[in-house]
């Protein structure tokens, strides 16, 4: 008769406790026995906590080459109910994560300077400056970090998707609001109907009605990712609408729903996340455009100058 599986009495409550268990099978150290087919499923999925939080199952499995019996199959070996109570535990995670991104990241700024804090009105001035230099260093590397991986092809076409489409709306929330704003900006200068989703504060959904296939919605955010942005770009790709996404990783949510997505690193000691790669990166993408729409980028400018003139706009 064949032995029984051992299920762990209590299932791991945290990200942190399923990696260390993960580990503990690999080495035939934990309370619960997976096969290598599962195992390795399992170690793909606490590695990627963000998107085990927000896509579905189906999405999941999909992403792993796995039925979704497997990931269900999975779920009650390692002691939880089903998939939905192995999920909230990712989901917990990054809700803890989105309460407390914005005072760790300004708890590691304070505590470096405080270990560093130098003595002395011209040193202090001195280190004043060393933050700032740091900040760019990082935004440096974090521009490095992008063009390492930029596709040719991917920057190629959503350039001339940009320059081409009958409509773009623009989409980000919270800090990469702004962003979303720069890029609506200035893709705005080249082009017409260009706008944010949500230009009038009346929801993604209804900026999504008014659009028809052929349109591109350019969609960003990072980790901590803001999940109405994500569920607006699934539902976009869902209604056969072009989506460019700007964001961090692959493991982004907004990654499966995109024709194109640009991964831009965002490491920095900025007590939020750091935007400079990311304005980089949407002027280049505005250049490229410019570059596409040639002499009718050129009309563009060029009429929206006369309306400043006349306008006496200063």
């Amino acid at each position: 008769m064949p032995k029984p599986t051992p299920r762990p009495a209590l299932p791991p409550h945290d990200v942190a406790a399923l990696r260390e268990l993960t580990v503990r099978i690999g080495r035939d150290e934990g309370d619960v026995a997976l096969g290598p087919k599962a195992h390795a499923v399992l170690a793909k999925l606490v590695e990627r906590p963000e998107e085990v939080a927000v896509r579905t199952i189906t999405e999941l499995a999909a992403s792993l080459g796995v039925n979704a019996s497997t990931l269900t199959r999975l779920a009650t070996r390692l002691g939880y109910a089903g998939f939905v109570d192995f999920q909230r535990v990712f989901r917990d995670g990054l809700a803890q994560g989105h309460r407390h991104f914005y005072s760790g990241q300004a708890g590691r700024l304070v505590g470096s300077r405080m270990g560093a804090a130098p003595a002395g009105a011209r040193a202090a001035t001195s280190g004043d400056v060393d933050t700032v230099l740091q900040l760019a260093r990082e935004s440096i590397r974090n521009v490095e970090g992008f063009l390492a991986q930029l596709s040719a092809a991917d920057l190629r076409d959503a350039a001339s998707l940009l320059a081409r489409a009958p409509r773009v709306r623009i989409h980000g929330l919270r800090q990469f609001g702004a962003l979303a704003s720069f890029l609506c900006y200035g893709l705005g200068l080249l082009r017409g109907d260009v706008a944010l989703l949500d230009a009038q504060g009346l929801g993604a959904a209804e900026g999504l009605a008014q659009l028809q296939r052929g349109d591109v919605v350019v969609v960003t955010s990072v980790a901590p990712y803001t999940r109405a942005v994500a569920q607006a770009a699934a539902a976009a790709a869902d209604a056969g609408l072009t989506v460019i996404a700007i964001t961090d990783t692959r493991a982004s949510p907004l990654v499966p729903p995109a024709r194109h997505a640009f991964f831009v690193p965002h490491d920095s000691s900025f007590f939020s996340n750091s935007m400079g790669a990311y304005v980089v990166f949407c002027e280049g993408l505005l250049n490229l455009v410019a570059t596409r729409l040639g002499q009718q980028a050129l009309a563009a400018l060029q009429r929206r100058e006369r309306f400043i003139s006349e306008l006496g706009v200063e």
